[in-house]
């Protein structure tokens, strides 16, 4: 658990970049409040359209696709796929495609054809300079994708060096061979990794750029690739998903351990996987935005007075830090400017309290400096006053909105539609006299975030409830316990048996074997007939090529396909168990031990063969023509 005790020395470093880490996409100019820039907005404006595919390649022709960029390695299209090649492990070929995009899916069914060890790795860029210069961002999959490091999210960071931000084991063996459909769906800095259709790792430790593009990674490994596809991501809806877990709003930071509204609690709530950092916000005297919470500096600086009556050339030189622990002494009451600069650079997305009394003027001081940041995609706005959210709305549409309340309005959904907001967000002293109210504002598309509670037991009731997140001072220990409610309320099955792309015979047995982490029954069926766990299958029964198991819980479903080969002592074991007739029985095995299997194919489909059925006569023909192009 992250506390208090951090050296002081420390986290100023960690929140300082150095010049190396320095963010390399510099602000663009100040623009007028009301302004919107269409770079800032490409991927909202794709997406609002239709999920129409930026990027949609199956590598029919026989170059590489117009607009792709071969940085580093060996890249071809070959016989309808596109190989990339990396020689060695220290070598991270790259090719670039695509646009800047804020949210998007990327996907594609790619192959491992070789790779110097099972360490060695394919990924998706996910942001990626045109030129495939660094710093990147990308989602990494390995050759030995079962291992604990077997995914991961990491960076390339401007020093050329590696921060891996994320690991987990795939829920699947890949290996050399194995064609798998992996995806990463990406929403700012936020993203999740799904291989096979299951999710199976998420992050919020995305680096962001404004001109970054997609790309591809192969490290140590030749990898093919098909059906790629990169298509932009409709407005995110803030209303959780069944089984999806609370979403976790760092109240001013990480405040339970560093002091609030600073540089120091964002980096806190960073490291906690807070998915969203709020901070309040209001005007100097002088008209700056900074963070802070009270309508004096009394309580948290080594200051006096109203924040309104001081300039900021005054609330810059006072300590923020050294009344929660001397360790944070030196820490400054931030700028609306730094602390959107901090994010940018270090990533997080921030939910912006619009605090006390403002004016129109100082709600488009906010939004200028948000959008001159290009930071537009990364910003929430909630606050207690109605008409803020309007001249919000009004001045930057873009941005998703939220009303804070200490009571419930008699009507919460009509406000709500009123001001147009993405959520409701009460206090939970509030919504303990109406639960109900969660479900009547998702029946009208909006959200419910409830503040600020820091107790599990709360956490529970507020999740059965239907909430769907948490401003929390304790954002570290939410992030954990998500991570258990996770474990424990997504019933799924594996197929155990057979082994997931396994290559089986005719003389094999096979039994049907799924395991289930729950209680709740699970449903299998092979290639979409039921069938029981445990049951045993005669493979003599099964027609050749690939078969699908399909085991369900509730809305979970997992596949898992196998494949019915022809080998020799699969094709003996077919006519031992034929019911031929002895003499052609003893023909037939006498051609197999010969590895005649193409005369052995001609007898079998002639009348001489005698007492096979049509069924057996066919399977033994198939296969024994198999044999023989082998």
């Amino acid at each position: 658990m992250l506390t208090a005790l951090v050296a002081g020395a420390t986290l100023t470093a960690l929140i300082t970049p150095s010049a190396a880490e320095a963010d390399p996409f510099a602000p663009a100019a100040p623009q007028a409040a009301d302004a919107l820039t269409a770079d800032a907005f490409t991927a909202d404006a794709l997406a609002a359209d239709a999920p129409t595919p930026t990027v949609d390649e199956k590598f029919d022709g026989s170059s590489l696709p117009t607009g792709w960029t071969a940085v580093e390695g060996t890249w071809k299209v070959q016989d309808g796929r596109l190989v990339g090649t990396s020689t060695s492990s220290a070598q991270q070929s790259r090719i670039t495609f695509g646009t800047p995009l804020t949210d998007f899916r990327i996907e594609s069914r790619l192959r491992f054809e070789s790779a110097l060890d099972a360490a060695r790795w394919v990924a998706f860029g996910l942001d990626l300079a045109p030129t495939g210069a660094v710093p990147w961002s990308i989602a990494t999959l390995r050759n030995g994708s079962t291992a604990t490091n077997g995914l991961e999210f990491a960076q390339r960071t401007a020093a050329n060096t590696w921060n891996v931000t994320d690991t987990a084991a795939a829920p699947l063996q890949v290996g050399i061979g194995k064609e798998v459909a992996v995806a990463v769906e990406v929403r700012g800095t936020r993203a999740t990794w799904y291989v096979d259709g299951r999710e199976a790792l998420r992050t919020t430790m995305v680096n962001r750029s404004t001109t970054g593009v997609q790309a591809l990674i192969v490290n140590g490994a030749t990898v093919s690739f098909d059906d790629l596809r990169v298509t932009p991501l409709a407005k995110e809806s803030f209303i959780r998903k069944t089984g999806d877990p609370l979403r976790v709003w760092a109240h001013r930071g990480g405040s339970s351990a560093a002091p609030e509204n600073t540089a120091a609690s964002d980096e806190v709530a960073r490291r906690a996987r807070a998915e969203w950092i709020e901070n309040d916000v209001q005007p100097t005297k002088d008209g700056v935005p900074v963070i802070l919470h009270d309508t004096s500096v009394d309580r948290t600086t080594d200051g006096t007075g109203a924040i309104r009556n001081l300039t900021l050339a005054e609330v810059a030189t006072m300590d923020a830090g050294s009344w929660f622990a001397p360790a944070f002494t030196g820490q400054r009451v931030p700028t609306l400017g730094q602390q959107l600069d901090g994010l940018k650079a270090r990533g997080g997305n921030l939910l912006l309290e619009v605090k006390g009394v403002h004016t129109r003027d100082s709600v488009a001081r906010i939004v200028t400096d948000i959008r001159s940041r290009n930071m537009s995609s990364r910003v929430f706005v909630q606050s207690f006053e109605p008409q803020h959210l309007r001249w919000m709305r009004e001045l930057a549409p873009e941005l998703p909105l939220g009303l804070l309340r200490s009571t419930l309005d008699p009507d919460p959904v009509a406000i709500a539609k009123d001001l147009e907001l993405s959520a409701y967000n009460p206090s939970d002293a509030a919504f303990q006299t109406r639960p109900g109210i969660a479900a009547e504002l998702h029946a009208a598309g909006v959200a419910i975030n409830v503040w600020t509670v820091d107790d599990a037991t709360r956490w529970n009731a507020l999740e059965k409830a239907g909430v769907d997140g948490i401003i929390t001072n304790r954002p570290a220990e939410l992030y954990g316990w998500n991570a258990a409610f996770l474990q424990r309320t997504k019933p799924s099955a594996t197929v155990l048996s057979p082994a997931a792309g396994q290559r089986i015979d005719r003389a094999q047995l096979l039994r049907i074997a799924v395991g289930n982490n729950s209680a709740e029954p699970v449903t299998i069926t092979l290639d979409g007939r039921p069938i029981a766990n445990g049951a045993a299958v005669d493979t003599t029964e099964l027609t050749a090529g690939e078969h699908v198991i399909k085991a369900v819980i509730g809305e979970t479903a997992t596949e898992s396909k196998f494949e019915i080969v022809a080998t020799p002592t699969g094709l003996a074991n077919l006519i031992l168990t034929s019911g031929a007739s002895p003499a052609t029985v003893s023909t037939l095995t006498t051609l197999l031990g010969q590895r005649q299997y193409a005369v052995l194919a001609a007898y079998a489909n002639t009348p001489g063969a005698t007492g096979l059925t049509p069924v057996r006569r066919q399977q033994i023909v198939t296969e024994a023509r198999a044999l023989a192009t082998l």
